[in-house]
C-alpha cells in the first residue's frame, strides 16, 4: 500500500524464506559487517517448530524476518498480529516488585533512544506488519503511555484504520512509591485494520456470550499473570494469557495464522495453541525465545496428554485411615516399574483430589491440587474444606518418550 509516507530504511542483508521455514542469505549478497557479540543472529534462526500444531519461533531481528515474509507473500500472510513492543521506560526509574523498591531496568531492548528515534522504530516495525497482513487482517498493539501515543500516531501515518482502544485494567497493580502520581493501573490496547478498505473480522456474538449476553465494552478488568504463568521463567512485561486469548477470540477464526513480532515469554503462542490458531513468533533476545519454547513444548505435551485414553486403577481411602506422614498415600503396596526400554520423561503430574462423599459413586469434589506433596496440600487446605473431605484420590501421570537408538 502506498500511503505517501517515507519510512526510514533499516540496514539489512538480503535474505530469502525457504519453504521449510528457514531463513538464509542469497548467494550474491554482500558478507555482513562484523556485529557486536550480543547482537541477534542474522538472518533470524528458527529455534522451535511444531508443524502439527503450527508453531514456529525465531530468534533474530523482527524487521529482517518481516522483510523476507513480505517478499515471499506480497499479498499478505497473516490474519492477525498481536504485538507487545518495547515501552522504552528502562531509564533509571523505580517501581515496586514483591513489596520492594527496584529500578526499572528491563534490558537494553527497552531503553529509550529519544522520542524521534523511538518513533522511527515504531514506524519501521508497524510498516512491515502492515505489509505482511492479509487485506482484511487486523493488528493488536499493547503499551503504556511511554509508547502508545507514538504507536497511535504511527498507525494513522501509515493508513491503518483504528477500530478501538481498549483499557486493560489491572485489579491489583503495584503501588506508586514516590507518592507523586496516581497509581498506574491500566495499559492500552489499540486494535486496527490494515487500511480503510479492510473488511475486518469481529466475532460479535461470541464477545456478547463471554460478557453474559451484553455488548462487551472497551474496559477489560483482567488480573496480571499469576505464578502459574511464570513456572518456566518470567518476562518483565508479560501479558496474561486471558488477555491475549480474548483479543484472538474477537478477531480470528480457527486455523488463522497469527504473528507476534516481540514474542517475549510466548504467551501469544500459548493462546494460539489453546484456540487452534497457527503461530509465528520472533524475539531479539535468545533467553526469551528459549523461555517461550519451554512454555510451548510443555503446553503441547499437556494438551496431548489430555487427549490420551488412559486406564486408571484408583484406590480410595477414608481420611481417618490416611497416614499423612507415610511414604504412600493410602498404605498400598508400591507398584514396581522396572523399565525394559530406554525412555525419558517428558511430562509428569501428580494431582490430589479431595472428595466429600458417603459413597464413592456420590462424590463431590472439594478441591484439587497439582504437583505438591500430600502433606503440603493438606496444610494449605482451609479448615472448612478439611472438615468436608472424606476421601482423597491421588492421580499420577507420567508420559515417557522412547529414546532413539543409533
Amino acid at each position: 500500500m502506498d500511503n505517501g509516507l517515507a519510512v526510514t530504511p533499516v540496514a539489512t542483508r538480503a535474505f530469502v524464506l525457504r519453504e521449510d521455514g528457514l531463513v538464509e542469505a542469497v548467494e550474491d549478497a554482500a558478507p555482513p559487517a562484523e556485529a557486536p557479540a550480543e547482537a541477534p543472529p542474522s538472518p533470524p534462526v528458527l529455534v522451535y517448530r511444531d508443524d502439527a500444531r503450527g508453531v514456529w519461533l525465531y530468534h533474530g531481528n523482527c524487521l529482517e524476518l518481516l522483510d523476507v515474509i513480505a517478499a515471499k507473500y506480497p499479498e499478505g500472510r497473516f490474519d492477525c498480529i498481536f504485538a507487545d513492543p518495547p515501552y522504552f521506560l528502562s531509564n533509571g526509574g523505580i517501581t515496586c516488585h514483591a513489596g520492594r523498591m527496584v529500578k526499572v531496568d528491563k534490558g537494553a531492548w527497552d531503553k529509550s533512544r529519544g522520542p524521534e528515534l523511538n518513533h522511527e522504530f515504531n514506524l519501521a516495525w508497524l510498516s512491515r506488519c502492515q505489509r505482511v497482513l492479509k487485506p482484511n487482517g487486523t493488528l493488536w498493539v499493547t503499551g503504556t503511555h511511554h509508547a502508545i501515543f507514538s504507536i497511535g500516531y504511527a498507525l494513522q501515518q501509515l493508513g491503518f484504520k483504528i477500530l478501538n482502544d481498549i483499557a486493560w485494567e489491572k485489579p491489583n497493580p503495584p503501588p506508586n512509591l514516590s507518592c507523586r502520581y496516581f497509581t498506574h493501573s491500566t495499559e492500552t490496547l489499540l486494535w486496527a485494520a490494515k487500511n480503510e478498505r479492510s473488511r475486518h473480522a469481529f466475532n460479535y456474538e461470541l464477545m456478547r456470550q463471554l460478557n453474559g449476553g451484553k455488548q462487551m465494552k472497551t474496559v477489560w478488568t483482567i488480573a496480571a499473570p499469576g505464578a502459574e504463568e511464570k513456572t518456566f521463567g518470567k518476562h518483565p512485561t508479560q501479558k496474561p494469557l486471558a488477555l491475549v486469548e480474548r483479543c484472538l477470540l474477537a478477531a480470528t477464526a480457527e486455523a488463522d495464522l497469527v504473528l507476534d513480532p516481540f514474542v517475549g515469554s510466548g504467551t501469544t503462542a500459548l493462546a494460539c495453541i489453546h484456540l487452534g490458531r497457527w503461530f509465528v513468533g520472533i524475539d531479539i533476545e535468545a533467553g526469551f525465545v528459549q523461555l517461550g519454547a519451554r512454555r510451548v513444548e510443555h503446553e503441547i505435551t499437556v494438551l496431548w496428554s489430555r487427549q490420551l485414553l488412559v486406564g486408571v486403577r484408583v484406590s480410595v481411602c477414608a481420611t481417618y485411615d490416611l497416614d499423612l506422614f507415610g511414604e504412600t498415600i493410602n498404605g498400598s503396596d508400591h507398584v514396581a516399574d522396572d523399565r525394559q526400554v530406554d525412555t525419558e520423561c517428558i511430562f509428569h503430574e501428580t494431582k490430589l483430589v479431595f472428595l466429600s462423599c458417603a459413597k464413592v459413586s456420590q462424590a463431590a469434589v472439594v478441591q484439587t491440587t497439582v504437583d505438591v506433596s500430600l502433606q503440603e496440600a493438606w496444610a494449605r487446605t482451609p479448615d472448612g474444606k478439611k472438615r468436608e473431605t472424606t476421601h482423597i484420590v491421588r492421580c499420577e501421570t507420567e508420559i515417557l518418550r522412547l529414546k532413539t537408538r543409533d
